[in-house]
This record gives C-alpha cells, structure tokens and sequence, in this order.
C-alpha cells in the first residue's frame, strides 16, 4: 500500500484499499490492515495473492455477492488457500431455487441490483433508486450484515470485504461498520465516494464479465459513479427511523460485546 493513501495495487483488483487510517469523532483513527475493502476478486493473480497473505495477514473474505454472482463469475483465487475463509454473505432477498435474488436464474444475474444506477427514477417515495436498492439492503439481509461486521472482529488476520465494482454492496457495509467505530461521517462518506476515483478501471473490468457486461453497455459510465449525497442519505435514514446504526444492528441481534470488539480490533 503506497504510504500516501489507502489504495492497495493489485493486478486483478482495482478498487481496492485499506479501512485504515481514517478519523474517528474521538480523535483516534482507524487501524491500518484490518478491514480491507475491494471490487471482484476471481482475477488475483498470485503475486496478489501473496501480497496479501503477506503484508496484510488475509484470513477471512467477507463476499456480498450473490449465489448466481458467484457460480457464474467464480470464487476466486483466495477460495483456494487453506488459511483463508470466505464467508458468503449476499445482501439480496433469499428466493428462487439458484439463486439469493428472485430474478436471476442459473444463467443470468439481475445486474441492475449487483451494479445500481444513481440517476434513474423510481415509482417509490425514494429520491433515487439506488436509495432504495441500499436501504433494502437493511431490509432484506440483516443478517448478512450482522455476520458480515462479526467476521470483521475477529483476531486471526484481516478482513476483505467485497462485491462486484466494490462499491455499492461493499460501500454500505463499509460505511456501517465505520459509523460503529465512531468514524466521521465525512470521512465515512469520503471513503465510499473514493470508488469513483477508479470508477474507469471498475468498469473495464466488469465490461469484460458476461455476467455485467450488457447492462453496462446499456447506460452512461456517469450514472454509476458514487455519489456522497447518496450515503449521506443512507445514514441519515438509518439515524431517523433507528436512532443510528448501532441502534438499527440491535434490532437484529448486535450486542453491546460485538461493538465493543468491532471498535477495539478497528480503532487505534
């Protein structure tokens, strides 16, 4: 990692960096190597591999994609190595027979909800639809999200944290984790808009992928770049209807244990 940012360079992964670093409202900081956060990861290569195995001590993956995303696209790599855990944690409603989304089917993904765009309307109360699509995330998978921030308190190495662009599934769970460690919510929202720096080389990648590829060449790359106003929605909803992220996690099983072991294995 280049001692000046949070970017981790890989080969086979462009939207990669470390959680690392960031300020918190009690004046500590994020500890760098804990929580890492990416986009696909099925092109590492095995220098990537190793540098992450190496220098940040890799052992559990946390995969928001869902189970359509994966058989089509693949486990990756880090599947392979015995002292990594990947931890299938889809955010879509459980439905169908194949699949965690209720659209796809064996041979298809429904890529308006793995990859969605800001700029389009929607028939609901929501300014966006990727409002919606993030806030369901809340609706539909708590528990993914509960078990998702768990695997990030544990002792035994670091946690990646991932999805397809490392942006929207990726960004939310980022974000919610952040907001517990009593991050900013500027620096929270700073780390999720970030993805956009490398939104071009995002969307290479996934224009390589027939899994993305049709639903990409079918929008303008501005409409899926992130926006910050989007999570400053987001957390602004979860603190009106919930009274902030901790109080929403406790609706769905988080302790006062677990926020005390996120905030000392991420905080300095």
């Amino acid at each position: 990692m280049d001692d000046g940012t949070r970017w981790i360079e890989l080969d086979g992964a462009v939207n990669a960096r470390d959680l690392g670093g960031l300020p918190t409202t009690d004046g500590r900081t994020t500890r760098r190597g804990r929580v890492l956060r990416s986009d696909n990861l099925q092109d590492l290569t095995v220098a990537d591999v190793r540098l992450l195995l190496d220098d940040y001590g890799l052992k559990n993956v946390i995969d928001l994609r869902s189970d359509a995303e994966v058989r089509l696209e693949g486990p990756g790599p880090l599947a392979r190595v015995p002292s990594v855990t990947v931890h299938q944690l889809s955010l879509f409603p459980e439905g169908g027979r194949h699949t965690d989304v209720a659209a796809d089917t064996a041979d298809t993904v429904d890529a308006d909800r793995a990859l969605p765009w800001q700029e389009r309307s929607s028939d609901g109360p929501e300014q966006d639809r990727s409002l919606g699509l993030y806030l369901g995330y809340l609706t539909d998978r708590g528990d993914s999200i509960i078990a998702a921030l768990r695997v990030m308190t544990r002792t035994d190495g670091s946690s990646l944290v991932h999805c397809a662009a490392g942006k929207d599934r990726t960004g939310v769970v980022c974000a919610l984790a952040l907001d517990v460690a009593g991050v900013t919510r500027e620096a929270i929202v700073g780390d999720y808009a970030q993805s956009g720096e490398r939104l071009e080389a995002v969307l290479r990648r996934l224009r390589a992928s027939d899994t993305y590829a049709a639903d990409l060449d079918s929008r303008p790359a501005g409409s899926h770049r992130p926006n910050a106003a989007l999570m400053e929605k987001v957390l602004a909803r979860v603190d009106e209807e919930f009274g902030g992220t901790i109080g929403w996690l406790s609706d769905h099983g988080w302790t006062p244990d677990d926020t005390e072991a996120l905030r000392s294995r991420l905080l300095t």
